[in-house]
């Protein structure tokens, strides 16, 4: 199951995106939140082997694809298929480059693309299950192979600079960053509901106060 979903800029590490709804029932999500902050951090300094990788991490794997200066990262359970986890991040690859492709180099702020959340929680659904017809295709599918994508373990990745126990110290600034973004998602929402009701909401109100007139006038 598809637990955490973050999307980045490689060339400084800049959060674009996130799951909004990610580790809400997690225990200590805010520890492999910033564990994959770290791991961008490393990325933006050059050091990663290849374009795709899984990397453990406790009970959990990371899997990364690295395209167009951008990291799509998702953390997975163990026993979640590779092949699946790839597949969903190819998704989010070609939505993204397609909705954001020309804005994505002059983004100057985190979370620039947070609309793009509706896209990570509709794909997520998508795989949930891992035995819907569609995934098992996914699965047979021999055109789309991962044994060649390498696996390393958390440590290895983060190095000796990036002691793991340092990320339970940073975890709490995630922690505000995480709510800033929570909020701004929610005022979207509610913007869109504004929107998308308030035509309604008026035409409701003309009618009612005709209907009141015309009883006061009869």
């Amino acid at each position: 199951m598809v637990k955490l979903t973050m999307i980045a800029r490689v060339t400084d590490g800049l959060p674009l995106a996130e799951g909004l709804d990610d580790g809400r029932d997690q225990k200590d999500a805010d520890f492999y939140k910033q564990q994959a902050k770290l791991i961008f951090k490393n990325l933006s300094k050059g050091h990663h082997e290849a374009s795709r990788m899984s990397i453990e991490t406790g009970a959990y794997f990371f899997h990364y694809i690295i395209e167009g200066r951008v990291c799509y990262l998702t953390m997975c359970d163990r026993s979640y298929p590779k092949k699946l986890a790839f597949q969903y991040l190819e998704d989010l690859k070609n939505e993204f480059e397609r909705v954001n492709g020309n804005q994505i180099e002059t983004a100057a702020r985190p979370y620039a693309f947070i609309k793009f959340d509706t896209f990570i929680q509709k794909t997520k659904k998508l795989y949930l299950d891992t035995r819907t017809q569609r995934n098992l295709a996914k699965l047979n599918d021999e055109l789309y192979e991962v044994h060649q994508i390498m696996t390393r373990n958390v440590q290895e990745v983060l190095g000796v600079g990036e002691k793991l126990d340092q990320v339970s110290e940073m975890s709490s600034r995630l922690t505000s960053d995480t709510r800033i973004y929570a909020d701004k998602a929610k005022d979207l929402n509610r913007q869109a509901l504004i929107r998308k009701y308030a035509p309604v909401a008026i035409v409701i109100g003309v009618v009612f106060i005709l209907f009141w007139l015309k009883n006061k006038i009869w």
